[in-house]
């Protein structure tokens, strides 16, 4: 499949996966509806396609976009699903001051999403236990082997379930809420960047920031629910 021209889904099946935050210390599961998650991290230029836009520091129709906020990421959800015939996902109140409050997953939807961080994990894992779905230089760019900078997806193996760069190249943005008593309305980051140490490219490594942030290791993947 040409990756920079359209999406692959993969069908994920249900489970239940434990979450954990060594901030807090703790830890709590989590059942997990089947869904689909992408196999890939959002290209640049899918995004272009849909959007008209380029945000990106670096330049490449294959590589990830990244420069891209939460807020910038949910948008792009509702237009692709527009775009594909399907209901968005989200409904965006035009008044938001951009914290993410003004906006509700409407959960009956077919559409594009962000996965919650429960589903990415889950997906990243794909029935593994360990910190890493496999030797992490042969599944992740980060600090120890991308030549710091961004690479193109896909060019790694793929988790037992198919997905490609689920750890190191992007973060990737969910869905959820980081800790809204600390932190308010700071959304949740996953799986370690191109920049990262390999102490953050684990698949339980959880990081957070406020939903208009845009740096150039942060992108995001899609996910749609099943049974719609």
């Amino acid at each position: 499949m040409d990756v920079t021209t359209g999406t692959e889904m993969i069908d994920i099946p249900a489970g239940r996966v434990t979450l954990s935050d060594r901030r807090t210390r703790r830890s709590w599961p989590v059942d997990v509806a089947s869904c689909r998650i992408a196999a890939y991290p959002v290209t640049q230029a899918l995004y272009a396609r849909i959007t008209g836009l380029r945000p990106s520091a670096a330049d490449g129709d294959r590589l990830p976009v990244e420069g891209v906020s939460w807020w910038d990421a949910v948008r792009f959800c509702n237009a692709l699903s527009q775009h594909d015939g399907f209901a968005p996902a989200y409904r965006i109140d035009i008044d938001t001051d951009g914290d993410g409050e003004g906006i509700e997953w409407d959960a009956s939807a077919d559409g594009y999403r962000l996965p919650t961080e429960a589903e990415w994990e889950h997906a990243c894992r794909a029935g593994t236990a360990g910190p890493h779905y496999g030797p992490l230089d042969e599944i992740a760019w980060y600090r120890g082997n991308s030549d710091e900078r961004i690479h193109d997806v896909g060019g790694l193996r793929p988790n037992p379930w198919g997905l490609h760069d689920m750890l190191g190249n992007v973060w990737d943005w969910c869905w959820d809420v980081y800790d809204p008593e600390v932190y308010g309305t700071y959304r949740v980051l996953r799986g370690g960047g191109w920049f990262d140490e390999h102490w953050s490219c684990r698949a339980s490594a959880r990081r957070r920031s406020h939903p208009s942030y845009r740096v150039d290791d942060v992108g995001f993947r899609l996910a749609r629910s099943l049974g719609r």
